[in-house]
């Protein structure tokens, strides 16, 4: 266990000594789930939940724990009865570095936990402008940087979460499309732990007098050398153009019949012209405002934990 050099705010962890902090926390998945929560090209196993998932499940639970103690010390002290708002647990990071299956299983084994806390997962792909949208303000290929967010909404729905507001609607974001569908909601209910995913949540960026993280209580950071994160977009987008983009209704359909060297040229150029830039402009120079940093090595599993502690 080491200081990071270069964010003096951490304490760095091999993964061996992060395992260790699990305690008694028992592993609650199977070989079943993690299949079913798994995403394309992003290996998990039962030693990666057992070695890092758990403690940081452990150590959430402390925090969450604590929380809700705090906030009936408050309702205590104001005489009233003490509401009932979520624990908001930012996670952050590139794209293709695997938060979607990461977020899942986290979510999985907060769930089963000894409470039973009601978990919600939402990603901030709903909060994207439709691509009309997009389009009138000549933003499409600036999709996925902060820009392209509804930020208003996007604050109205923390606000409301953290308020206790009931049933909350959110628009629904198609990656087969790569649009909105205007016809669908995701009705998040009342939760005792609510997961908010996306590429810049820990970003603070606009004019209101409050920005997103704001409304969080703990904050993740997925983190990955860059030379991977482009080998891993680049294997994703080949894996989708065999399966999804088959599919008619894909917005990448136009890609489906390409030789694998032209497929492969099509994404490294999609990576150098678009993610890379929304990584090094936006995501990860809000990598030091997290809590918690878990590096990723070249084959997915993470190796190295960073805690802060300042």
């Amino acid at each position: 266990m080491t200081h990071a050099d270069d964010l003096s705010a951490y304490v760095t962890f091999a993964r061996s000594d992060w395992a260790a902090l699990r305690s008694d926390t028992s592993p609650t998945l199977s070989d079943a789930d993690l299949s079913l929560l798994r995403g394309l090209n992003e290996p998990i196993t039962s030693a990666e939940v057992a070695d890092v998932y758990l403690p940081l499940t452990r150590l959430l639970n402390l925090h969450f724990s604590a929380a809700r103690n705090l906030m009936h010390v408050k309702a205590e002290f104001l005489g009233r009865p003490a509401r009932g708002s979520p624990y908001i647990i930012a996670l952050a990071g590139s794209v293709a570095v695997g938060k979607s299956t990461f977020a899942r299983v986290l979510c999985a084994l907060l769930a089963r936990s000894a409470d039973r806390p009601r978990v919600e997962l939402v990603t901030t792909d709903g909060f994207l402008h439709s691509n009309g949208v997009l389009e009138e303000r000549g933003l499409m290929r600036r999709k996925g940087f902060p820009e392209s967010y509804n930020l208003p909404r996007m604050l109205r729905f923390l606000s409301a979460a953290k308020a206790d507001e009931h049933e909350l609607e959110l628009p629904v974001y198609s990656h087969l499309i790569g649009d909105i569908v205007p016809s669908e909601r995701q009705v998040v209910q009342r939760a005792d732990i609510l997961v908010f995913e996306g590429l810049n949540v820990l970003h603070a960026r606009g004019t209101e007098p409050v920005v997103v993280s704001d409304f969080f209580d703990f904050s993740i950071y997925l983190d990955a050398d860059e030379v991977d994160i482009q080998s891993w977009y680049v294997e994703r987008f080949l894996g989708l153009q065999r399966t999804a983009f088959r599919n008619p209704a894909s917005y990448f359909h136009h890609y489906r019949d390409l030789p694998p060297k032209d497929a492969r040229e099509v994404a490294d150029r999609l990576w150098r012209e678009h993610h890379r830039a929304n990584l090094r402009e936006n995501i990860q120079p809000t990598r030091i405002r997290a809590d918690v940093v878990l590096r990723k090595r070249s084959d997915h599993s993470i190796g190295e934990m960073w805690l802060r502690e300042t």
